[in-house]
């Protein structure tokens, strides 16, 4: 039996889909999130059960929440999980590397592995893959894009986003 239903929210960031099951949330995915997600397995829309994350979300994105509270439940294998579980422990606002990660759980010579599990993050924003940059501090590929991980990015410093996702300090 499959439990699981999504709610659609209208962000500054753009549409987002909220996956969640029994145990928690699954996923989080833009609407031309890369790579696509198998919306399948996204369940019935049900946004009123969904309605706390999507609060959590819009406040992240207000500026006014720095951590998320809510119950996870991402699916994948247990090399993703760890690194997955690694995303968490940046601090809002900061960046890591694909090398620091690999080396945070223990397999320093992993930093390809780490990047591809970083890009199957199911639960963009709140497990915040959009903080890795690479190793010279260059963004690299993000699910909504790298314009959306520069706007996450700025937020995180203190930068407003306008209605479209871009910080307000780099429009020209």
């Amino acid at each position: 039996m499959n439990d699981t239903r999504h709610a659609i929210v209208d962000t500054t960031v753009g549409a987002i889909t909220i996956v969640g099951g029994a145990a928690g949330i699954q996923g989080l995915y833009y609407a031309e999130h890369r790579p696509a997600p198998d919306r399948e397995r996204f369940g019935q829309r049900d946004d009123a059960s969904l309605a706390d994350a999507a609060s959590q979300l819009h406040e992240y994105l207000a500026g006014d929440r720095r951590a998320f509270d809510l119950a996870l439940d991402p699916v994948g294998t247990p090399f993703q999980l760890r690194v997955w579980h690694e995303l968490r422990q940046i601090p809002y606002g900061e960046t890591r590397t694909y090398g620091w990660i690999a080396t945070r759980i223990g397999q320093p010579t992993a930093v390809r592995a780490v990047g591809l599990a970083n890009g199957r993050n199911p639960i963009s924003i709140v497990v915040p893959c959009h903080r890795v940059v690479g190793a010279n501090g260059a963004l690299t590929g993000y699910a909504g894009g790298v314009a959306c991980k520069r706007a996450l990015l700025d937020l995180e410093r203190g930068d407003l986003l306008d209605g479209s996702g871009v910080a307000l300090d780099s429009v020209a």
